[in-house]
């Protein structure tokens, strides 16, 4: 089946023909046995010169004028099918890997018109642009036609480089699906646009009229910022604005220009974080710039621009108040917005709440980025503003909207600006030329309540960051960062928050990591030792530390893909530390009173490590439930596995507790009754019994499961693509091949599940267990919210869960009858059981 796309080009037509050949292997036994491969000659120049005039597509702008058709030649000619022209010396061009095959003919009404003796003559064909250092041009549309003449179906002309990986990689021109640079309507030029009247300075001849559509350029520029933040290119959001492209035109505008001016310079700002932190990887397309103006001069001062607009304009709304309270003072003493003084307050405080938004959040950016996080509590004040101008914002909506033609519509959601006007000096189709590294996508603004949604959750955000109390305790860090990652941030505030953390290899720019990590290890006589910041173990465990806040300042899925990358290298440390341990000083592992420094240091750097390996391996496996990797066939073996690594989570951490009151018994008081059983006698702290409910969630849903399985052959869904071992690979093989943990595969989760029976789950009750542990939490995490918001969700889980298990061992699960469902109603990571009788 043959597709045919035309398009208008100089003096003709040109015909561009996709064939879709059988097979791969077909093609290429056709090329090899029809014709010999093409020499690739030197490429030549593919940029036309800056005084070329615009084309529809930059491969078009070397096409010719319709000439006649070459006739087949009986010899074939380098880099052509069978009776190609021969290609002149120093006019080789070059075909690059992508399928292009095309056939030029003229265009019927002009071949009509100039067949006719009353035509006109033809036009002098175009000229080649002049060569320049870097490359030759060349007239490629003989080589053209006689390709189009020759080839067949399922052939190509291709280069001595083409592969199938670069066919796939390559980008298809001609096709409006796949061609930035095909698409016709709209402008081809910001000159062109600004002929055409579309972005008039002044806005309006009409003062009053000026000011709304001020406003409504003000507001869509909003809506565009946060269509930018969610993962847009600039050049299909902030950059459709012709005004932002040409700010010296606007210079004469005051409040359009300071405006425009501050934007653009935190636009500079934003990319400036986010290129830093490096989050921006899962949405490449928000650092690129194409080439648009993001520094233009008197940029550092656009502050000050600011400040005098809005102080005029303050000025004149004072003016409005005093004027409403007495007769004595008129407007004319003042120079006003617009000519109509009943709606001067309002259009004043409308211009007054967008222009200090803008101010303050200019100001909150500004404040973020300074080093050593030594602007957060100036930058927190901003947020507060910047949250109250939003209020002021949504109040100017009904005045806007008073003062606009448009009549309320259902449509109203879809609006860009507050008065639900559109919004003039805008053309999508400007910059979609510059996109040529990516496929052309349709962009949908957001609404401007949509936006406003947006910077206040953005604003709440960063509060949340500015209040963070730079404690340098790496187990708080890592605690806020997980729930600060439960509000489901943007890109914007977990790259404040990465470089906030990470600042010149160090956390919040202060503490070294290896320091950092000898306060973990609650031993402070060793911070700033050189000898142990210079140790390779401590190096490479900062290093890891490093990327770890790293990683988990990615979205979700990033997230936890490279946390499992992670598992490996975390591993691997491990087993080297318990090596070189073993090999100094042997098996011991107990915690001796006499042991020496070196080995005590040795000892808990090595529990340290196993701890954090143990904690990554469970992050991963919670962030399957929030991504919706597992299906509920497959919850057994997923709880079964975080089980596991729980209790060795909870071991390792209890290790590490005992080694850190070791230090401080030795370092309160030195004595030689230590007694032989302090393991019984330490008090664990609530994380450990937070985790311990943790294990029995995990354990009483795996055993449920397990039994369910068993005696009701439920949740059990056999796949024609995969068996269940095979779906335990594809779930658990990062932590497999890291050996997390030691021992564990697959035939012990089928040996666990096969002894489950409903009378143990019964006999052992996991749910009533934890609701033992939850009131003495309760007390300690009084002076918590978070974690008494967490220990509410768990208490509520398990009373599910054991009123659950009661009906079904009531009923029995074998009755055919009963249907047993899981749902995530209480908690987003430990299911509920529903129990139903059909």
């Amino acid at each position: 089946m043959k597709k045919v796309k035309e398009i208008h080009s100089l003096g003709g037509r040109v015909t561009k023909s996709v064939t879709t050949a059988p097979t791969d292997s077909t093609a290429r036994k056709s090329l090899a046995a029809e014709t010999p491969p093409p020499r690739a000659a030197k490429a030549a120049s593919t940029s036309p010169p800056p005084s070329s005039p615009p084309h529809p597509h930059p491969g078009a702008a070397a096409a010719a004028p319709p000439r006649p058709r070459p006739a087949p030649s009986s010899e074939p000619s380098a880099g052509l099918g069978r009776g190609g022209a021969k290609i002149p010396p120093g006019r080789t061009p070059r075909f690059g890997p992508s399928i292009f095959c095309c056939r030029i003919r003229p265009d019927p009404m002009e071949a009509s018109s100039s067949s006719s003796p009353a035509g006109p003559a033809p036009g002098p064909p175009p000229s080649i642009p002049p060569s320049g250092d870097q490359g030759v041009w060349a007239d490629v549309s003989p080589l053209i036609a006689a390709a189009c003449a020759d080839l067949q179906d399922g052939e190509l002309v291709h280069g001595e480089n083409f592969s199938l990986f670069a066919a796939m990689s390559a980008l298809e021109i001609m096709d409006p699906k796949m061609d930035s640079g095909i698409e016709r309507s709209g402008y081809y030029s910001i000159d062109e646009a600004i002929e055409d009247g579309i972005a008039p300075v002044p806005l309006s001849l009409d003062r009053t009229l000026d000011i709304q559509r001020t406003l409504d350029v003000i507001d869509h520029l909003f809506s565009c910022e946060a269509t930018w933040h969610k993962g847009h290119t600039l050049a299909q959001t902030v950059f459709t604005c012709i005004y932002l492209m040409k700010m010296e035109r606007i210079s004469s505008h005051a409040v359009l220009n300071s405006f425009c001016r501050i934007l653009r310079a935190t636009c500079n700002s934003v990319i400036s974080v986010v290129s830093t932190a490096r989050t921006h990887e899962e949405e490449d397309l928000f650092t690129m710039s194409f080439g648009l103006p993001l520094n233009g001069e008197g940029d550092d001062k656009c502050l000050s621009v600011l400040n005098s607009v809005e102080e005029t304009i303050s000025r004149q709304l004072r003016a409005c108040k005093s004027q409403a309270l007495s007769k004595k003072k008129t407007l004319e003493e003042f120079e006003s917005l617009q000519d109509n003084p009943e709606l001067e307050e309002g259009y004043c405080r409308a211009l007054l709440c967008r222009l200090r938004f803008r101010k303050h959040f200019h100001h909150v950016v500004t404040c973020m980025r300074k080093p050593q996080g030594r602007g957060l509590d100036l930058a927190r004040k901003h947020v507060t503003s910047c949250l109250a101008e939003l209020s002021s914002m949504l109040k100017s909506q009904e005045f806007l909207k008073s003062q606009s033609d448009i009549t309320s519509q259902k449509g109203d959601e879809s609006c860009t600006t507050a008065s639900g006007c559109r919004p003039i000096g805008f053309d999508v189709s400007l910059n979609s030329r510059l996109l040529s590294p990516a496929p052309p996508r349709a962009v949908q603004i957001l609404a401007w309540s949509d936006a406003i949604r947006y910077f206040e959750k953005l604003l709440h955000d960063l509060d949340i960051i500015c209040a963070l109390s730079l404690d340098p305790v790496l187990e708080n860090v890592l605690h806020f960062i997980a729930q600060f990652q439960k509000s489901v941030p943007d890109l914007v505030p977990r790259a404040f928050l990465q470089t906030l953390l990470v600042q010149d290899g160090k956390l919040y720019g202060r503490d070294l990591f290896c320091d950092v990590i000898s306060r973990a290890l609650s031993l402070p006589d060793i911070i700033g030792d050189k000898e142990f910041q210079s140790n390779e173990f401590v190096v490479q465990l900062g290093q890891l530390v490093t990327n770890l806040l790293k990683i988990l300042c990615t979205n979700t899925a990033w997230q936890r893909r490279k946390l499992g990358k992670s598992l490996q290298d975390w591993s691997t440390i491990s087993i080297q530390l318990e090596l070189a341990l073993k090999r100094e000083f042997g098996e011991t592992r107990n915690v001796l009173a006499d042991e020496n420094m070196c080995m005590r240091v040795s000892k808990q750097l090595l529990v340290w490590s196993q701890e954090h390996t143990y904690w990554i391996a469970s992050r991963f496996l919670i962030l399957g439930f929030e991504l919706d990797l597992y299906s509920p066939s497959e919850y057994c073996m997923v709880y079964w596995y975080m089980h596991v690594v729980f209790i060795k989570l909870i071991e390792k951490m209890q290790l590490r507790i005992l080694a850190s009151n070791e230090n401080s018994r030795r370092k309160g008081k030195k004595k030689k009754d230590h007694s032989k059983d302090s393991v019984r006698d330490t008090p664990f702290p609530s994380s450990c019994l937070l985790l311990q409910c943790y294990v029995l969630l995990s354990e009483g849903l795996s055993m449920l499961l397990a039994a369910l399985r068993k005696e009701s052959k439920s949740f059990q869904s056999p796949s024609i693509f995969n068996t269940e071992q095979e779906r335990f690979m594809q779930h658990f093989d990062l932590l497999q091949k890291a050996q997390i943990p030691e021992c564990i595969t697959y035939y012990s989760f089928k040996e666990a599940a096969a002894q489950a029976h409903m009378a143990d789950v019964m006999k052992y009750n996991f749910f009533k267990e934890i609701q033992k542990i939850i009131p003495s939490l309760k007390g300690s995490f009084a002076s918590e919210p978070e974690k008494l918001a967490e220990l509410r969700q768990i208490e509520q889980v398990a009373e599910h869960n054991r009123i659950a298990l009661n009906i079904i061992n009531h009923v029995g699960a074998s009755d055919p009858k009963l249907r047993v469902s899981f749902e995530f109603t209480h908690h987003p990571h430990f299911a509920v059981a529903v129990v139903k009788r059909s």
